[in-house]
């Protein structure tokens, strides 16, 4: 019989419809791969749906996860890439695809995914972290990049070079967190790695992807289909070991599973580390599929990988 697989999408979040696009393509690609897929979602209150049927509660939905094999939280952002669902996994005993609950969860504050890079010695932008009551003192003296700390797809990002600027770019960030990072602005090339961690301790690095954007690589550029990517990115033997060696790095250093994407600045002094995705966008267009798929893994055999992993990783140390 095939294995039951639950793939869930949607979320609580400002990518919600961004994870439902990801959570279709992923479905659909495991149901061609042979795998009895059922469709989860959640709405943007929290509410759960089945598909076909329709609303749930969570207690449903927790009984409907149990009668899976294996759980695949194509969540981005707050309420799922941050470790709830992973954590929501756990206690219901579900084996599940990626990042567990402490990965998840440093990954998505990128305050404290900073610190844990200082700690490996890999560089980030040099930042400061507000919220609303050290804001009002904060001053602007040159170019910077304001965002929330846990939010994706560049939603609530803002290159700043004009001081007033400043005030409605940290308006549109606290919106979504109350949290707010403000980064010096890094001059080189935005490099992506995606490093699939195997059961048996092993790394796979995919070939990497240069970003090649006229300005800040925002949602609008993201997916409105005029992203330029260019895989493999153009790089020296010592820029690719010191890009991959610096994924792997961050990668084990948070503790991540299954597949993470890593982005980087490449500047004349090195990697510099921009953020972490435990679960980044997942269509077959998306970075990591394609980044994979460069190296002759297909999108269906990679979700396969990724599935098979997982109930290989559960059993290996249940």
């Amino acid at each position: 019989m095939s294995r039951r697989i639950a793939v869930i999408g949607g979320g609580q979040n400002c990518e919600h419809e961004v994870s439902l696009a990801s959570a279709a393509a992923v479905a659909d690609a495991l149901t061609e791969a042979g795998y009895a897929v059922l469709r989860l979602s959640i709405d943007r209150r929290g509410g759960w749906r089945v598909e076909p049927g329709g609303a749930i509660d969570l207690a449903d939905a927790v009984r409907v996860l149990r009668r899976c094999e294996v759980a695949v939280p194509v969540v981005h952002g707050p309420h799922g890439e941050d470790g709830t669902l992973a954590a929501l996994c756990e206690l219901a005993g579900v084996r599940y695809v990626g990042s567990g609950v402490r990965a998840g969860a440093l990954a998505m504050d990128k305050w404290a995914t900073k610190l844990v890079a200082a700690e490996l010695g890999i560089g980030t932008a040099p930042g400061v972290l507000l919220g609303p009551a050290t804001a009002p003192a904060y001053r602007w003296i040159g170019p910077v990049v304001v965002k929330p700390v846990a939010a994706g797809s560049s939603r609530g990002v803002t290159l700043v070079t004009e001081p007033e600027r400043l005030e409605p770019a940290l308006a549109a960030a606290f919106a979504l967190d109350d949290r707010v990072l403000v980064e010096d602005v890094i001059i080189g090339r935005e490099i992506d790695l995606a490093v699939l961690g195997r059961p048996d301790g092993s790394r796979d690095v995919a070939p990497s992807l240069e970003i090649v954007a006229d300005g800040l690589f925002d949602y609008a550029t993201k997916y409105g289909g005029r992203a330029d990517f260019r895989i493999p990115a153009g790089l020296s033997e010592a820029e690719r070991k010191s890009l991959a060696e610096a994924a792997v790095a961050m990668f084990d250093g948070l503790g991540c599973a299954g597949v993470a994407r890593i982005d980087f600045f490449l500047t004349e002094d090195g990697p510099v580390l921009n953020e972490v995705n435990t679960m980044p966008g997942f269509t077959a267009e998306s970075q990591v599929p394609k980044m994979f798929a460069a190296a002759g893994l297909s999108y269906p055999q990679l979700l396969s990988r990724l599935v098979e992993d997982a109930l290989t990783g559960y059993a290996s140390t249940a």
